[in-house]
């Protein structure tokens, strides 16, 4: 991991999720790239005191300045120390703003804060999250509202024994060895047959043939509620990350994967939600 791309917008919400990225970015030594989308309004008063693109330019400048002061603020530390570059972003969509800025910098993680007031026009129009997960070309970060990370232990994949989620957790292990982290795999299933044994059988031996770190352990839980099941399974194992594969397949966790079971994981969540989308894999 090279890049890590953050994208605030001033909320309360988002302070958290600030720290959250440069505190792992100093962890992984990658370069912190942190932007603001703002959306710059028409103007339709002919009778301008000073050309438009005057005021466009002071417009860049004065969001420019309220990002550094914003980054200044909330951050204890010296940023000048810190391998950290600032920009803001004029795009009428907070989501292509940022999804364009990933892709022009080859970006390999996205971090965010949990929804905030500020995306509420754009949650009316498609669910800002989904939109990130399906158009991001790199795994999605989001951040709870006050979380503080002071280390990451234990890291919950939870996976539908597929091959993508092997190219997933192989990605995961990055952050999980500089953190000397546990990755816990969990399957929830509502069947227990024997083609869900030939299925985990095959998935186990793939991922000790792909997969080369000692520290992860895979469980299986039979359960008709995925979603409570496995709310109960990351605060029993005191759970510091959330991964899960956003999936376009028809599968046992594409329940858990739709839409508006992410956005719940979101908002109810208390630990950091990290998406991955397998067309990107």
């Amino acid at each position: 991991m090279k890049k890590i791309l953050h994208a605030t917008d001033y909320s309360v919400n988002a302070i958290s999720a600030l720290k959250y990225a440069i505190s792992l970015s100093k962890k992984l030594n990658t370069s912190l790239f942190v932007i603001h989308v703002f959306d710059f309004p028409t103007i339709f008063d002919k009778e301008l005191k000073e050309p438009y693109t005057n005021l466009e330019e002071k417009t860049y400048i004065t969001q420019q300045n309220k990002l550094i002061k914003f980054c200044n603020k909330h951050y204890e530390g010296d940023l000048d120390a810190l391998d950290i570059c600032f920009e803001a972003i004029e795009n009428k969509s907070i989501v292509n703003g940022i999804i364009k800025k990933a892709k022009k910098l080859e970006a390999d993680l996205i971090i965010t804060g949990t929804k905030s007031e500020k995306m509420f026009k754009e949650l009316l129009l498609g669910n800002t999250s989904k939109q990130l997960i399906e158009k991001a070309p790199c795994p999605v970060l989001t951040i709870p509202k006050e979380h503080n990370i002071k280390s990451i232990n234990t890291i919950v994949y939870a996976s539908d024994f597929e091959e993508n989620d092997i190219c997933a957790i192989y990605d995961l292990v990055n952050i999980a060895k500089s953190y000397d982290a546990n990755i816990k795999i969990v399957h929830i299933s509502s069947d227990h047959d024997k083609e869900v044994e030939k299925k985990t059988a095959w998935f186990l031996e793939l991922l000790k043939e792909k997969i080369k770190y000692n520290k992860i352990d895979t469980d299986i839980i039979y359960s008709n509620t995925i979603f409570s099941t496995l709310k109960k399974y990351l605060a029993d194992e005191n759970a510091d990350m959330v991964t899960m594969l956003e999936r376009n397949s028809k599968g046992i966790m594409k329940t858990l994967f739709h839409v508006d079971l992410v956005k719940k994981m979101e908002t109810s969540s208390t630990i950091p939600l990290m998406s991955f989308n397998e067309n990107w894999l």
